[in-house]
């Protein structure tokens, strides 16, 4: 069945245009294993790392790319600086709004000094490994739709799910051109093109070509609203589509119930998620911390249960008490906290 017309699409111009030029965003310079675990390490689902290093991604009604650069040595002790970049039609917009979605209003180095480190070695070496990661804040309406996605999934299912529900039910947001390069030797020549490129000392290209790339925003909760739960089935969501169409029902019938929500008290703004359809704690607990910015939220999901059975001494407990645990252990930025255990359980929980 072909994608519903959006009636509520975002007005683009049919001009198409490049890219803005590359800048230098203050104040953040990641590891590139750091930037990794930020931009796709279960924070947001609508990332991607391209083939020439730079991660491109989208929220709200914003495209962005974003790439590590080296830095001239007075900028940064990392040795590195990271760069941004937009579609030069919305480069403006994504400007203003990108150091909010990035965690810039809080001094992130202060808070990682403030977390019990110096009591708590496992955290301690965490938090060493990854020094420098944030905490994405992002819009609350989309963080909800996202974890919604992620009911028994892995990071790349969701994204797959989340990346067909904007293809398919979100508004264009704007257009770039892109180079595209196609080696002029073929296919299985690749010894060939190495000795050649020894040869000569440099790359051996052929031709290169350019493609349009248009950027679709996620479809809003009224939107959602509109769409047939069979329509969501088709984005690879299955049981969960009920829980999507019923939530967009839900709020369809209570105007400004997301926002004041995200404006509530911690402990409040849980109670109210849990009252979605498919939201438990943990689902909660993530949309809260990436979504409105509360860090005592401890989302509790397999790898936090791994990580703290293990060295925590709470295996057998439930994840309600894992979470109560972990707020209790780590304190008012107990979210913070339980990312770096998460990152460091996905990469190197065998060891």
């Amino acid at each position: 069945m072909p994608p519903r017309k959006n009636e509520n699409a975002l007005a683009v111009s049919d001009a198409r245009v490049g890219w803005s030029a590359w800048q230098r965003l203050a104040g953040w310079a990641p590891s590139a294993t750091v930037l990794a675990e930020t931009l796709d390490g279960g924070q947001a689902f609508r990332w991607r790392q391209d083939a020439d290093g730079a991660w491109t991604g989208a929220w709200a009604d914003c495209v962005a790319q974003l790439r590590l650069a080296p830095a001239v040595a007075s900028d940064t002790a990392a040795g590195v600086a990271l760069e941004w970049r937009a579609p030069a039609a919305i480069a403006a917009r994504v400007e203003a709004a990108l150091p909010r979605y990035l965690g810039a209003e809080h001094d992130w180095a202060a808070l990682a000094d403030a977390l019990p480190w110096r009591s708590d070695v496992h955290l301690a070496q965490c938090a060493s490994v990854f020094r420098g990661l944030r905490l994405l804040r992002q819009p609350f309406g989309e963080t909800l739709l996202g974890f919604l996605c992620s009911a028994t999934k892995q990071i790349v299912q969701i994204k797959q799910m989340v990346a067909l529900l904007a293809e398919r039910h979100g508004a264009e947001i704007a257009r770039a051109e892109e180079e595209e390069w196609r080696d002029e030797l073929p296919r299985g020549r690749g010894a060939v093109r190495t000795a050649a490129s020894q040869v000569l000392g440099c790359p051996v290209v052929g031709e290169v070509s350019k493609r349009w790339r248009g950027f679709r925003r996620l479809p809003t909760w009224a939107e959602l609203a509109a769409i047939p739960e069979s329509e969501l089935r088709a984005c690879l969501l299955g049981f969960r589509a009920r829980y999507i169409a019923e939530t967009a029902q839900f709020l369809a019938a209570r105007p400004g119930w997301l926002d004041a929500t995200e404006a509530a008290p911690y402990p409040e703004a849980q109670a109210r998620l849990m009252e979605l359809p498919g939201v438990g704690e943990k689902v909660a607990d993530c949309v809260l911390l990436f979504g409105a910015g509360k860090l005592e939220a401890f989302p509790v999901d397999t790898w936090i249960l791994k990580s703290l059975a293990r060295r925590y001494g709470v295996d057998g407990w439930k994840p309600a008490q894992v979470a109560q645990f972990g707020r209790v252990h780590f304190g008012p930025l107990a979210g913070f906290a339980q990312q770096f255990l998460f990152a460091w359980e996905r990469r190197h929980g065998g060891r």
